[in-house]
């Protein structure tokens, strides 16, 4: 079962971008995005628990649309170390609950 929440997905509109990806982040609050895990295939995307605010640079380079010097490993470790900062922030502003 999927979940979805928008209001998790718009929390991001202003945010600091997680990912930070050293060379390639823009630090502009204004381009912050929900930047979802990639799914198991091709335009499949991760419940919306398993993202990270992403600024517009942070988020083509996850994507592919931006070439880095850095391994897809580092990428992907770099965005699961961000998902977790972002699900920090999420519980903070409760909308993710712990039970």
């Amino acid at each position: 079962m999927k979940h979805k929440s928008k209001k998790i997905t718009q929390s991001a509109k202003g945010e600091e971008c997680q990912i930070r990806i050293p060379g390639v982040c823009n630090f502009n609050e204004e381009t912050t995005v929900f930047c979802h895990l990639n799914g198991a295939g091709m335009a499949l995307k991760n419940n919306d628990n398993e993202g990270a605010y992403g600024c517009s640079n942070c988020h083509a380079a996850m994507d592919g649309q931006l070439k880095t010097t850095f391994s897809h490993d580092e990428l992907k470790l770099m965005h699961l170390e961000a998902v977790m900062r972002t699900q920090r922030i999420l519980l903070e502003k409760e909308l993710i609950v712990l039970k």
